[in-house]
């Protein structure tokens, strides 16, 4: 069921992102008079096919959903030859250059579009986000140098208020790229607010990959579990555990998280064991039994019946709809920056080529993100969005910033550059291509292994 789930939000990933930014440049290329003889969701030999409108345009679905392509009416294609004199007009190298890179920048453009679409509505609706509470900091880090304590709630960044965990692990991002120092307000478990200094100096000069948040020492607060549902019949209904109560000890032993509780719970089959539970505000002593259970294996533990969680509290991220329009271009205009930050880091050699992700990677976070729910599918769609555009806008000849490149070339000159820099142009671009999809394949390789 895992791998079906993942296999089909890879599809819909697919196919929703290569239909938008395909259908931004159709949708230009009619309005400005260019005949469209194509539109393809993949590459190779047509699945299915099936012809619309005055113009006769072929609409295909490929075999190689690994994206797509509009093809337009163009005196240099071949195989549009022979062309009617009546529609040369409507060809595409006719086209004044204001025309042509419209029709070239409305696909990234669509791309851009969806994602604030999907981003203002997330906003509008509302998400359930952890609070952004944090957890004792690893030593020598720099959260632990900034005097970070468990349990403080960030209020701000810089300033800029903070509602949850996700806010805030995109703006230390963003600022953690910079290498300056981020100033941090908290408010601490006995309600007084401080205003503490994080130094990302120490990972900032050095290769910007895998969990940078976690290499700054700030991590989510894991506490005291508290109950979730509580098993009818079983020993922590028996014992009289609620939902809602804190275990904040065990056989007065404090506990740090779930994990520290489950392991003495494991340990203590058919035993008493003393828990001290938050309830309302006041201590209350409980002790329960947990029952002996006997696993597949022959391995036998204790289990008390009771959901345990040691997550901060949720909290509901939600705007108004004129708000959210300003936020959600805001999201999307931060995402791309910070993508053309990353991507120019990886060049300087200042952030690991590691960070290159292929289709076996995109898979799989669609289907994890897909398995958690509908908001998760969305921002990661929205984000996978953002970054097909920025890459499409890179000058590499056969992507659309290579002929946004050779239009601005024409526009400088008089007229277009000569053929035979476009020709090596597009090689070149193939072969760099191609280099890249190999490195993210071995990358997406390197990740599955590991």
């Amino acid at each position: 069921m895992t791998l079906l789930t993942t296999i089909a939000a890879f599809i819909v990933t697919l196919g929703i992102l290569i239909v938008v930014h395909e259908y931004g440049h159709y949708w230009v290329a009619r309005r400005s008079g260019v005949k469209v003889l194509r539109f393809s969701i993949g590459f190779g030999r047509p699945l299915a096919r099936w012809v619309r409108g005055a113009d006769r345009t072929e609409w295909v679905v490929a075999t190689m959903p690994l994206g797509g392509y509009v093809r337009m009416l163009d005196e240099r294609d071949p195989d549009c030859a022979p062309i009617a004199p009546a529609d040369l007009p409507r060809s595409f190298n006719r086209q004044s250059v204001s025309k042509r890179i419209a029709i070239v920048l409305a696909g990234p453009a669509a791309n851009l579009l969806l994602a604030i679409a999907v981003y203002w509505v997330l906003n509008v609706i509302g998400v359930m986000e952890p609070q952004a509470i944090l957890g004792q900091p690893a030593a020598a880090t720099a959260a632990a140098d900034a005097g970070i304590a468990p349990g403080d709630r960030v209020v701000e960044v810089e300033g800029e208020p903070v509602r949850s965990w996700n806010e805030l692990r995109w703006i230390l991002l963003q600022r953690a790229v910079g290498g300056k120092p981020i100033s941090l307000a908290v408010e601490r478990t006995d309600a007084s607010r401080r205003v503490l200094t994080l130094d990302p100096a120490s990972i900032a000069s050095g290769e910007l990959d895998g969990d940078v948040i976690g290499r700054l020492g700030v991590v989510p607060y894991s506490g005291p579990p508290r109950v979730g549902r509580v098993t009818e019949g079983g020993a922590a209904a028996r014992a009289g555990l609620q939902a809602g109560d804190r275990i904040v000890a065990a056989e007065g032993h404090p506990l740090d998280s779930a994990r520290a509780l489950i392991e003495r719970v494991r340990g203590s089959a058919e035993r008493p064991l003393e828990l001290t539970v938050e309830r309302d505000g006041r201590a209350v002593r409980v002790n329960v039994t947990p029952a002996r259970v006997t696993d597949e294996s022959g391995t036998s533990f204790g289990r008390m019946g009771a959901e345990l969680s040691d997550r901060p509290p949720l909290v509901k991220v939600q705007y108004g709809p004129f708000e959210s329009v300003g936020l959600a271009v805001e999201k999307t205009a931060d995402t791309a920056v910070f993508s053309l930050k990353m991507l120019g880091k990886m060049v300087t050699g200042e952030a690991s080529w590691k960070n290159l992700s292929g289709p076996v990677t995109i898979a799989d976070y669609a289907g994890q993100t897909a398995r958690i729910g509908l908001a998760s599918f969305l921002s990661f769609l929205a984000l996978v969005s953002i970054s097909l555009a920025v890459l499409n806008l890179l000058p590499i000849p056969m992507l659309d910033g290579g002929h946004l490149l050779y239009y601005l070339i024409e526009i400088l000159k008089g007229s277009p550059p000569a053929e035979w820099i476009v020709e090596w142009g597009q090689r070149a671009g193939v072969a760099l291509l191609g280099l890249l999809t190999v490195l993210a394949l071995y990358n997406d390789l390197i990740r599955l292994l590991s």
